[in-house]
């Protein structure tokens, strides 16, 4: 009972730490252990692994989440007719008091136990962009990409549409890349991304975003410093892309997640993947993966119809395992290989 409780606990953390709605929680377990053994130590355990929890005290999760859990937490405890527990209401008490923001943290567990913490908007729009919070194809490409991580090693890595840096993060925390590029276009996102970079203990190329005012570097010093992978971040506009901002790149990989959702950037998408392919010294073609959410059936086929009018073959790469940081299983996200 003990070790199962202990599980019990650990699969609150993981999914307090990212999770973005209580459903994926595993309240049902959780009331059936309290009624059989109605002991406090499982539900501290639980709120020292979750609210408590050094990284959640430290870079918090909004304080509408935080407050929902902990009253639900409290309604189990309640549920079992045992001792009240001081510690869960006194919590409670201090989030109450807390003002909404519009901007929270998510802190992902990676499979070595590393955390990815990530400053994202409450807001799925935020500031005329998608960019600031991160999406479910994002999860799951990082998780393909640390099972698959000889794709990445030693090896100069693009990623095109980075939003707030998950993917990317967790790569370079795990994979052991050379050169890893971020790139994306929208102002807010590339201040975001780099701030988030930063968080997380790495240090910037010198000069590869002088155009952007970080709030973070205070945070560098706190956090693990890496040094490697050599680390950019690239304003990259699709469809204004010069010959030599893409001969300046030369990546070996090119990842990107969640950027086929528009009929109207597919194109566009395509002929940049042309030019890459045309661009490296060597002139071999860099491997390409793109990870997306099927949301709409005819844009998926549509995107299929473009690469092969393009003469870009394509192959769905095999389902991965899950590694255990994702809160939530997706099985309408698909991962293709593109041969340009």
């Amino acid at each position: 009972p003990a070790m199962a409780e202990r599980e019990l606990g650990t699969r609150f953390q993981r999914r307090f730490l990212a999770a973005r709605q209580l459903p994926s929680f595993p309240w049902p377990e959780l009331e059936q252990n309290l009624r059989a053994s109605p002991d406090s130590s499982l539900l501290l355990d639980i709120l020292h692994k979750t609210i408590l929890h050094p990284l959640s005290v430290k870079y918090p999760p909004s304080t509408k989440y935080r407050r929902c859990f902990l009253t639900e937490l409290i309604k189990k405890h309640e549920s079992t007719a045992a001792e009240p527990l001081d510690e869960l209401y006194d919590t409670l008490a201090g989030i109450l008091n807390e003002e909404e923001s519009t901007r929270c943290y998510k802190n992902y567990l990676l499979p070595t136990g590393e955390p990815v913490t990530l400053s994202e908007s409450m807001a799925i729009i935020s500031g005329g962009t998608t960019g600031l919070v991160t999406w479910d194809a994002a999860l799951h490409l990082a998780e393909w990409a640390i099972e698959n991580s000889p794709v990445f090693s030693n090896r100069t890595v693009l990623e095109l549409g980075s939003g707030i840096g998950f993917t990317g993060i967790a790569i370079c925390k795990t994979c052991k890349p050379k050169t890893y590029i971020f790139s994306d276009y929208h102002h807010c996102v590339l201040k975001q991304l780099t701030e988030n970079i930063c968080l997380n203990g790495f240090i910037l190329e010198p000069g590869t975003t002088q155009h952007i005012q970080t709030e973070s570097q205070g945070q560098e010093a706190e956090a693990m410093n890496y040094q490697n992978p050599k680390l950019i971040v690239a304003e990259l506009d699709w469809g204004s892309v010069t010959e030599k901002q893409l001969l300046d790149l030369q990546p070996d990989v090119i990842i990107a997640a969640d950027v086929v959702y528009d009929p109207e950037i597919i194109s566009v998408l395509i002929g940049m993947l042309q030019k890459l392919s045309t661009s490296r010294a060597d002139r071999k073609p860099p491997e390409v993966y793109i990870a997306f959410t099927i949301r709409n059936p005819d844009t998926y086929r549509l995107f299929q119809a473009e690469l092969e009018k393009a003469g870009i073959r394509w192959q769905i790469t095999p389902a991965h395992r899950n590694t255990g940081f994702l809160c939530d299983v997706q099985p309408n996200v698909t991962i293709l290989q593109l041969f340009i």
